[in-house]
């Protein structure tokens, strides 16, 4: 039978929850009686924890994205990799709209595995089992063999295709199955990998210095480019490193482009100056991208002199950030690579063609959203796609309200922007340093293209994240990606599925390495299939739905108002609770009680933290340019942190530590101001903030351990550091910083 959430019934039941005389909302309700997210994510990591679930064909719902456990391939990609939203589908179409929740799935095609769990195998391109020669999906445990082997059933097209002679191998026994099935990844395991026998060249890392006279000025170039020369020094250092020997090159530019010749031969680096910007030609090729491990001492010598080069231009017009994009675009397509483009930009910034204006999005009077890009933006984000260009933005200085947001190039490319205020404090340098550390050292996956098969009677109806849509839903060509990238993909249905055959879904990435490997990761799902609606909700879980939702709306915030985004949330997920109440719901309930099935009770508590985000319900504190930066951050999240940014972890710290009481991430409280103890310290963890609350009532002793003062009003609200002192609360709490700082894409501000 199904567990269900029904508060305010008869208390017989277990899961049936009284009212409370005394409730404490204005809509008559107890918040305590209330559905609990932190109860649901306990639960489930009390369940599985540290544990092992298999992975195979047809196998039950899977732990929670928030749930650490070790996941075995037997069969069925791990969820990590590709997450249904519902693990049972329904048969027909009309029982999926009457449903009234998405079909649909997460993909993070480059997800990690743990230490714990087996490495990804990889097979060769010429010793494996080809795919569907019809609909050009790869070979998974889905297929079904015929004729003693000789030919095998795509569920994705429902065709035939013949084994080649090389390949062939005899199958055993009442299913059908091969006899080399164990020793073959791509017949046995639901993720694996191809190496192609082709060959790329390997991606650059190409460095842009804004040197106009503000960055000049402004005194932070010289810490900025130490750490740069601190960076690649380590990397060329690190024998059988992939970036040991990464190639690099250099420019800078004001109104013009500097590049610069890097060829050890030459007795010193040679400058190149580019002063016809509109249609860049490059005078040369040969030394703009170097060895790094050959050439560290020429890269070394530029970089110490940049911080002393004398302004040549006045810059108080602004410099168009689009300038150093199409230039190293132009350096990558000049020698046929991929890379990293790494901008570190100081001066006001413009949009090309809008020197003398104001910006392009009150320029025509066709409607508008204040998270379109412009038309410039995206073409050169189509550029740097199909070259394999990602563009990571380091805004130095902080822009002035309003003008040009620099986001989209690089959130369009698999990049991001990260902002400091001219690097002057401590803290602003110490996020730079592990920014660009991160940024250059993160495995990435260059020039992918991520195709998305379904079984024959279904169909990819949308897919939604942060890239440019490609010719189809199911194909989405990307610039780089890395492990954190996910992807949300919808289905529909074209016609009833079969009860016995089931759904199977496959994720097939090809992407170039740093060394220039072309590969091909394959994850492959397969789902049970259902008459029964019940069935279906019994699948669901909360995080996912939230995710996917998340990604759906964000999505569609380019093109439709906020508030009419809003009210179709709202409605789809009443709407959704209606139905499993009015056909589902075996417990006998009064009119105005909550119903909800086991895995969705915290979707309530989700869903109305997604629709009063910044993003859609913007704060009196909130700017159009945090708006921007939240949306494209959040886009690219995967399950657990998009979870966690919506509903943050309120973790307890002890106010004294010994051997029985340190901080522990697991513990988290709702997260409420009524959890909130004057005398308490508290931390609060999302993917992008990390907030330490301090009760007026601390203890004195706590305080003096912490943070090195006795008096409470003499703590800094706002960005802070705490001191390193050598006393057991101190190292513990810092200690949990650090790890959860390590669990997050980007460094964060305590």
């Amino acid at each position: 039978t199904i567990n269900e959430f029904v508060p305010n019934a008869a208390v017989q039941d277990r899961n049936i929850t009284p009212q409370s005389p005394n409730s404490e909302s204005r809509y008559g309700l107890d918040p305590e009686l209330l559905p609990s997210a932190v109860k649901v994510i306990a639960e489930d990591r009390a369940e599985w924890e540290g544990k092992v679930f298999v992975s195979e064909p047809f196998s039950r719902l899977p732990p929670l994205a928030t749930t650490s456990c070790i996941i075995e391939d037997r069969g069925n990609a791990s969820p990590f990799s590709i997450r249904s939203a519902s693990y049972c589908v329904p048969c027909e179409g009309q029982t999926a709209l009457l449903s009234c929740l998405p079909l649909g799935a997460l993909v993070t095609p480059l997800a990690k595995q743990t230490a714990e769990e087996k490495p990804l195998p990889v097979c060769k391109e010429p010793e494996c089992v080809m795919g569907c020669g019809w609909c050009g999906a790869s070979m998974c445990p889905a297929m079904g063999w015929q004729d003693c082997g000789q030919r095998f059933y795509c569920p994705f097209c429902g065709k035939l295709s013949e084994v080649p002679w090389q390949h062939y191998q005899p199958t055993k026994g009442v299913e059908g199955v091969r006899v080399d099935k164990d020793k073959r990844p791509e017949l046995s395991m639901g993720s694996y990998e191809i190496l192609s026998s082709q060959k790329g060249e390997p991606a650059a890392l190409l460095l842009a210095i804004d040197v106009s006279a503000s960055a000049l000025r402004g005194g932070h170039l010289e810490f900025a480019t130490q750490q740069i020369i601190t960076l690649l020094t380590s990397l060329s250092r690190e024998d059988g490193d992939a970036m040991s020997d990464v190639r690099v090159g250099l420019m800078t530019y004001d109104s013009r482009i500097h590049l610069y010749d890097l060829n050890p031969a030459l007795s010193r680096p040679h400058m190149l100056v580019i002063t016809e910007t509109e249609d860049l030609q490059l005078p040369v090729r040969e030394g703009l991208l170097v060895s790094l491990k050959n050439s560290i001492e020429c890269i070394d010598s530029v970089l110490q002199l940049i911080p002393q080069f004398s302004p040549e231009c006045d810059d108080s017009s602004g410099v168009p950030m689009e300038l150093p994009v199409k230039a190293g675009l132009a350096v990558l397509q000049a020698l046929s690579c991929p890379g990293k483009l790494l901008i570190f930009h100081t001066a006001p910034l413009i949009e090309m063609g809008h020197a003398k204006s104001s910006s392009g999005f009150f320029g025509s009077n066709k409607p508008k959203s204040i998270f379109q890009p412009s038309e410039l933006a995206v073409s050169l984000a189509k550029e740097c796609v199909s070259q394999g260009c990602g563009v990571h933005l380091f805004v130095l200085s902080q822009q002035d309200v309003g003008g040009a947001w620099p986001g989209h190039i690089p959130y369009l490319t698999g990049g991001a922007l990260y902002t400091y205020n001219h690097l002057q404090g401590e803290l602003d340098r110490e996020r730079f340093s592990t920014d660009l550390k991160r940024i250059v050292e993160t495995d990435t996956g260059y020039k992918a293209e991520l195709r998305i098969f379904v079984s024959k009677d279904l169909r990819v109806s949308g897919c939604y994240g942060l890239f440019i849509p490609g010719p189809s839903p199911g194909q989405v060509p990307m610039a780089t990606l890395d492990w954190f990238t996910t992807l949300a993909v919808e289905l529909a249905h074209t016609r009833a599925l079969d009860e016995t055959r089931g759904v199977a879904i496959q994720a097939v990435l090809s992407y170039s390495t740093q060394t220039g490997d072309r590969r091909t990761r394959v994850h492959t799902l397969t789902l049970r299939c259902s008459h029964h609606l019940q069935d279906t909700f019994r699948q669901y879980q909360a995080q996912t739905l939230l995710t996917f939702y998340c990604k759906k709306i964000y999505c569609a915030a380019l093109e439709r108002p906020l508030q009419e985004l809003r009210e179709e949330l709202q409605t789809e997920a009443t709407e959704a609770l209606a139905s499993y109440r009015k056909h589902c719901c075996s417990a006998s309930v009064s009119a105005g009680q909550l119903v909800l099935p086991q895995y969705l009770r915290a979707l309530p508590v989700y869903i109305n933290s997604l629709r009063k985000s910044e993003v859609l319900l913007p704060g009196l504190r909130s700017s159009v340019h945090q708006r921007l930066q939240q949306r494209c951050q959040v886009l690219s999240m995967d399950a657990c942190s998009t979870s966690t940014h919506f509903y943050p972890l309120l973790l307890p710290l002890p106010l004294s530590v010994d051997s029985s009481n340190s901080p522990n991430s697991e513990e988290a409280l709702r997260c409420c101001a009524a959890s909130l103890e004057p005398t308490g310290l508290y931390l609060v963890h999302a993917p992008l903030t990390l907030l330490l609350w301090v009760g007026t009532q601390v203890p004195v002793c706590t305080l003096v351990k912490l943070f090195n003062t006795s008096c409470f009003s003499s703590l800094p609200s706002g960005e802070t550091k705490l001191p390193v002192l050598e006393n057991p609360l101190s190292v513990s709490v810092r200690s949990l910083i650090n790890t959860l700082n390590s669990q997050t894409p980007c460094a964060r501000k305590v």
